[in-house]
């Protein structure tokens, strides 16, 4: 056998070992879903009180009225 088949041996055989267990990707996953809901929960009913300054503005610098 020759060097490079050997080093291709050791790699294959090597890089099915994961730095930690399934469930630690799991973890981190559903850690950053969580982060990005809270994010997202965050921003919620922004639109409806833009919306209402944008009125009241508004109607006071109507001109003609």
């Amino acid at each position: 056998m020759s060097l490079i088949t050997s080093l291709i041996t050791a790699v294959a055989e090597d890089s099915h070992a994961l730095p930690m267990s399934p469930f630690g990707y799991a973890a981190i996953a559903v850690a950053a879903f969580v982060a990005l809901g809270v994010v997202v929960w965050s921003y919620r009913d922004v639109a409806n009180r833009q919306g209402d300054n944008v009125n009241a503005h508004s109607d006071h610098h109507t001109p003609g009225h």
